[in-house]
């Protein structure tokens, strides 16, 4: 309920269209515009795997945004979230459209590039044709490679740029008109040093652990699905402000395996050191070892869902696990959801729905 207002407190106009919540339709409101648009979600819930749906001129609006809203889509905890993060990249994206019909005065050019002279243009990625978007690079201490597009509006240096990154937190520019890219360039890089902690943390267990999802993380990416043993594993979110605290866990597998794990979870929590690593953490609290990249296959721990018989679907793999001892067959949430709805001994209650597995018959 309290998503519901939420999201209907930030988009009134966007509304369910089941009782599942898996299909929202109406419209985005930005710069005193609305925009129709359709959000299809599948039967999880998973903002990775939803489908955006919207008017040909939306589209157009949004078109080299694309891959920031795949992002966003990936690393949002839920719809809220992700609709507060795409009404602020249409408002970008819709002053950007506006911008490219006023005509830039010389002057605009001639600070432009001093800009750029001044910066180095050894730390420029990418500069467009009309000198309207600029990509700078950046490395931070621990050499990891970043970028930051910034969309120059025809008031360049008066009005700020918008800037657009791959981070997990928003970056707030601070802005005078006297500033220039160097000053945007060394915020950018003040803020990547702030999110340094946060990214080790991540790149460990990244490196050293079997990661089930997101397959392919980005920057901005806060969870990891991490393998324990077979068809187990353990869903952390990660705090970019607090990246050496005590993460949300939450288990997937059968319960005669995950039941155990978070019994040592709930008993060791007081033993968390905020000294140590993430991921040493992990492994002291849960008393395992998790799969090494070094040793193990991925093969070795994961199996394929019993029912459409891939490993990976749509981007997601299997997170349903017969709670069956002897059987612990696991199956996508979206191919077990379809399978018991065609079955005539099934039942539902809301969203949840209750049947027999497919291998055992418990």
């Amino acid at each position: 309920m309290a998503g519901a207002r939420a999201l209907l407190r930030h988009c009134p106009l966007l509304l369910p269209q089941d009782r599942h919540g898996t299909a929202y339709e109406g419209f985005v409101t930005a710069q005193g515009r609305d925009f129709h648009i359709r959000i299809l979600l599948p039967v999880d819930l998973q903002l990775k795997n939803a489908r955006i749906e919207c008017s040909w001129h939306l589209k157009k609006i949004l078109h080299g945004y694309r891959h920031i809203l795949k992002q966003r889509l990936h690393s949002c905890p839920d719809l809220v979230s992700f609709m507060v993060e795409l009404k602020t990249v249409l408002e970008i994206a819709l002053k950007n459209t506006q911008d490219l019909h006023i005509p830039r005065p010389p002057e605009y050019y001639s600070c432009l590039v001093r800009d750029l002279e001044i910066l180095g243009w050894n730390r420029v990625a990418y500069v467009d044709t009309g000198l309207t978007t600029v990509k700078l690079k950046a490395e931070d201490s621990c050499g990891r490679q970043h970028l930051i597009t910034l969309k120059l509006n025809a008031k360049y240096p008066t009005e700020p740029p918008g800037c657009l990154v791959d981070f997990p937190v928003p970056f707030a520019l601070s802005w005078m008109p006297q500033n220039s890219l160097i000053d945007i360039y060394n915020q950018f890089l003040a803020a990547l040093e702030s999110l340094k902690e946060f990214w080790d943390a991540l790149d460990e267990i990244d490196g050293k652990t079997w990661v089930l999802e997101p397959e392919n993380p980005t920057r901005s990416a806060t969870t990891r699905r991490i393998a324990i043993g077979n068809n187990v594993s353990v869903n952390i979110e990660v705090d970019p402000r607090h990246p050496n605290m005590l993460p949300e866990c939450y288990f997937l597998g059968a319960d005669h395996e995950v039941n155990p794990l978070r019994t040592k979870l709930n008993n060791n929590m007081h033993l968390w050191d905020p000294e140590i690593s993430l991921l040493q953490n992990l492994r002291e609290l849960l008393e395992v070892d998790f799969p090494s990249r070094v040793v193990l296959e991925k093969n070795d721990f994961a199996k394929e869902c019993g029912i459409c018989y891939a490993f990976r679907l749509e981007g997601s793999v299997p997170e349903r696990v017969c709670d069956e001892p002897r059987c612990g067959q696991p199956f996508h949430h979206a191919c077990l959801y379809e399978w018991l709805q065609g079955l005539p001994t099934s039942r539902q209650s809301f969203n949840v729905i209750f049947g027999e597995c497919p291998y055992c018959n418990k």
